[in-house]
């Protein structure tokens, strides 16, 4: 390892907050659909101790690190321990580390990004105490990805790479950034200097996602066992429930129904009640066409994690069962959510669903601004489409197909656009999407199968 200009922390940081910090940053920073949120805390005015922490941070830093949890978790009850080391030891690193890093592990319990404010607040007062401290650092980086702040993301794990180039965990946050922002080279670059740094989950599943956006199928299910692996002697089962989830899209997108269920149950198996597998699940149900089952598995699913996709998926599924109502109320769930927590999935949805063009074009364009990588190029290129600005929603679509990605809705995207502009060699890339995974939108597979009805 390279020395670095990272001032000597006050205290030293065990080993086990070093592992704990390493299973918090195992997984890409953004989930599939990008929801964020935020979460409301209260000041915890019992911790005379903390005050010094808080006049040296600021007002308001130690109220969101030290929050107290509700739930009766284990991840809830490991808070209020943590948060019980931290008050006795204020000006200690080890808690306040652990403390954060298992605000993390909330966050990804609960799929509500807003806990990762607290992971923040827990890196800001490790920091106020040890500038530059490495740990803190990432932990703050991560926080920044989560929180959609990908520009400040990418800036702060170029500073940090730059005083020590041998550090695993920025580059992750760096890939994922890097990804979200557009630049898949710079995300591979920095996916395969971390690989070759640690060869762990965290650097595999980066790497199987990577190769999959470029259509190498043998690289990203070799890939993927290899993240499957080094997960299995993990303590945390979250992070290899996750991968697992990730192999099984990849069948998924396949059209291979059955080795998806294989693996959205070893999922819960390892997991139970694991909501992206949950949903996984739901998905292999609408493709057998057993609406009813999929409903349940979508309602389950939204109940331990409340996504928007998740709310848009119990809709199709309800509405295909028969239960209007419970659709309808599902659709406005998507709407009012999707605007407050993730306009590029409320965008995709009004595209998929022909509502409002004007809005899907205004909440994907504001999306692209921030954070114009693969899929919200797709969002605002099927946005643009839907809108009838053909040429447009062709440019961006071409850039997302050079890619080579095996994802039969983006696909089909690209062959309607590429018709809607005249080019009749759309058509085989809408039959090719049918041809990969025919179930791939309970809307848009029916859609791209009438557009292809009457050839010969």
């Amino acid at each position: 390892m390279k020395s670095t200009t990272h001032k000597k922390p006050a205290h030293p940081t065990t080993p086990w907050v070093v592992v704990a910090l390493g299973v918090a940053f195992a997984l890409c920073g953004c989930d599939a659909s990008g929801e964020r949120g935020k979460t409301k805390a209260t000041p915890n005015t019992s911790v005379a101790a903390a005050a010094r922490v808080q006049e040296r941070e600021g007002r308001g830093a130690w109220a969101l690190c030290a929050a107290p949890p509700v739930g009766g978790s284990a991840i809830d009850v490991a808070l209020r321990e943590q948060e019980q080391r931290a008050t006795k030891s204020p000006e200690s690193l080890e808690p306040l580390l652990a403390l954060g890093a298992t605000w993390v592990q909330k966050a990804r319990d609960s799929s509500d990004p807003g806990f990762y404010l607290n992971a923040n607040a827990c890196a800001d007062a490790v920091l106020a105490l040890s500038p530059g401290n490495r740990l803190a650092e990432n932990l703050r980086g991560f926080s920044l990805l989560n929180d959609h702040r990908f520009r400040e993301a990418r800036e702060l794990e170029t500073q940090l790479l730059a005083q020590n180039a041998d550090d695993p965990t920025a580059y992750g946050t760096l890939s994922d950034a890097e990804l979200e922002l557009g630049d898949v080279t710079a995300a591979e670059h920095a996916a395969q200097r971390m690989l070759d740094l640690k060869p762990s989950l965290a650097s595999y599943s980066r790497g199987a996602y990577l190769r999959w956006l470029h259509g190498d199928l043998a690289a990203t299910k070799r890939l993927g066992a290899q993240a499957i692996r080094a997960g299995r002697e993990a303590k945390d089962k979250e992070p290899l429930a996750w991968v697992l989830v990730q192999a099984a899209l990849v069948f998924w997108n396949e059209g291979d129904y059955d080795g998806a269920q294989a693996g959205f149950a070893l999922a819960l198996t390892d997991s139970p009640g694991y909501a992206p597998a949950l949903v996984g699940e739901g998905r292999v149900a609408l493709a057998a066409g057993h609406y009813a089952a999929a409903a349940t598995s979508f309602e389950q699913a939204f109940a331990k994690a409340p996504l928007v996709e998740t709310a848009w998926l119990l809709g199709d599924a309800k509405r295909l069962a028969g239960d209007t109502a419970g659709a309808d109320k599902a659709y406005a769930t998507v709407v009012s959510r999707g605007r407050l927590h993730d306009p590029r999935t409320l965008s995709s949805f009004l595209s998929s669903h022909h509502g409002d063009a004007a809005e899907a074009v205004r909440l994907a364009r504001a999306e692209y601004a921030e954070r114009p990588g693969p899929y919200t190029t797709d969002a605002l290129a099927w946005a643009l489409y839907r809108a009838g600005s053909y040429a447009e929603a062709r440019a961006l679509s071409d850039v997302v197909v050079a890619l080579g990605v095996r994802d039969a809705r983006i696909l089909y995207h690209a062959g309607a656009i590429r018709v809607a502009n005249g080019d009749a060699s759309g058509k085989k890339l809408v039959r090719r999407a049918l041809a990969l995974n025919p179930a791939f939108d309970v809307v848009e597979a029916e859609e791209a199968r009438q557009l292809v009805a009457h050839d010969v």
